[in-house]
C-alpha cells in the first residue's frame, strides 16, 4: 500500500511503522491518523510479524497532533463540535491501538516526543529514547486538554501533575527513564538497533503467552481490585498453559525428543 505521511516495512518478525513527515516534525495529521490505522491493520493481518515498532523519520520522532485550522464553511456550530469530537475520538482510538493491540509495540523516539505523540509513546509496551531527545506534555499552554490520560498510572498523580500543569515540554530522556515513563536510553545511533534486538529477543518466544502475558499486564491498570486483576491474569494463565497451537506443538515435540536447547534454537529459526 502506498502511503504519503508513513513508511511501513517488515524485517523478519519485525514490522516497522515510520512517521514520514519530517518537514513538519512528524506531526501528526488527520490523513497520518487514518494511515497509521492501516499499518496496523496490515501489522496484525501478517502472521510472521511478531513486534510492531514504530520511529520517526529526520529530526524528531513527533511534535504531536497537527494544529490543524479549524473550522469548514457552511457548518454549523453544532456541526463543528461534532466533527472536533469525533477527531478527538479518532485520536484517542488511534492511540489506545497501540495500548491494545495484540501483538506486542515498541516506541523508538528521538528528537522531540510532544503531547499526543508521547501519549502514544507511553502507550507502547516498550518505550527506548535516544539521549538528548525531549518529552512532554504542553498542551495547556495552547488551551488544550490530554486525549489519552496515561500519564498518572505511569508515574504516579504527583509527576503527572507536575508535567502536565506546568505544560513541561523540555523532560530529558534520562529523567523519563528516571520516572519509569521509557525502558533505556541510548545514543542516538542505537536507537533503531536497540529497538530491533528488543523485538527479536520478544519474538524468540512463544507468541500466544507473550499476547496474553501483555493483556495481563494491562488488566493491572484496567480492573479496579487487584484481587480481580489476579484471577484475570491467573485465567490467561490457564488459557497459555492449556491453549495448544501449530507452534506450541512443534516447540513441545521438539522439547520432548531433543531437548530445550533445540527446542529454542527451532523457534529461533523460524525469525530467519
Amino acid at each position: 500500500m502506498a502511503y504519503s505521511t508513513i513508511q511501513y516495512e517488515t524485517e523478519g518478525p519485525l514490522a516497522w511503522i515510520t512517521l514520514n513527515r519530517p518537514d513538519k516534525l512528524n506531526a501528526i495529521s488527520k490523513t497520518m491518523v487514518a494511515e497509521l490505522n492501516q499499518a496496523m491493520d496490515t501489522a496484525l493481518r501478517d502472521d510472521p510479524v511478531r513486534v510492531i515498532g514504530i520511529k520517526g523519520e529526520g529530526r524528531a520522532f513527533s511534535a504531536g497532533f497537527d494544529l490543524e485550522p479549524q473550522g469548514s464553511p457552511g457548518r454549523t456550530r453544532a456541526e463543528e463540535l461534532e466533527a472536533l469530537k469525533q477527531e478527538l475520538r479518532d485520536d484517542f482510538d488511534l492511540i489506545m491501538r497501540f495500548w491494545d493491540s495484540p501483538k506486542p509495540t515498541i516506541a523508538a523516539i528521538h528528537g522531540y516526543c510532544l503531547g499526543g505523540a508521547m501519549e502514544l509513546a507511553l502507550a507502547c509496551d516498550i518505550t527506548i529514547a535516544a539521549r538528548g531527545c525531549r518529552l512532554g506534555e504542553p498542551e495547556v499552554k495552547f488551551g488544550s486538554g490530554i486525549v489519552a490520560m496515561l500519564l498518572p498510572f505511569l508515574c504516579g498523580p504527583k509527576r503527572a501533575k507536575e508535567l502536565l500543569l506546568t505544560g513541561n515540554d523540555r523532560v530529558s530522556a534520562e529523567q523519563a527513564e528516571a520516572w519509569g515513563l521509557v525502558n533505556r536510553v541510548c545514543d542516538a545511533d542505537w536507537l533503531v538497533h536497540e529497538a530491533r534486538a528488543l523485538a527479536r529477543e520478544i519474538a524468540r518466544n512463544d507468541s500466544l503467552a507473550v499476547g496474553l502475558t501483555k493483556q495481563a499486564v494491562n488488566a493491572v491498570y484496567e480492573i479496579p481490585r487487584m484481587r480481580d486483576a489476579l484471577e484475570h491474569a491467573l485465567q490467561l494463565d490457564i488459557t497459555i498453559e492449556s491453549t495448544e497451537t501449530d507452534e506450541s506443538r512443534q516447540f513441545n515435540e521438539i522439547l520432548k525428543n531433543e531437548g530445550a536447547k533445540a527446542a529454542i534454537a527451532w523457534r529461533d529459526r523460524q525469525l530467519d
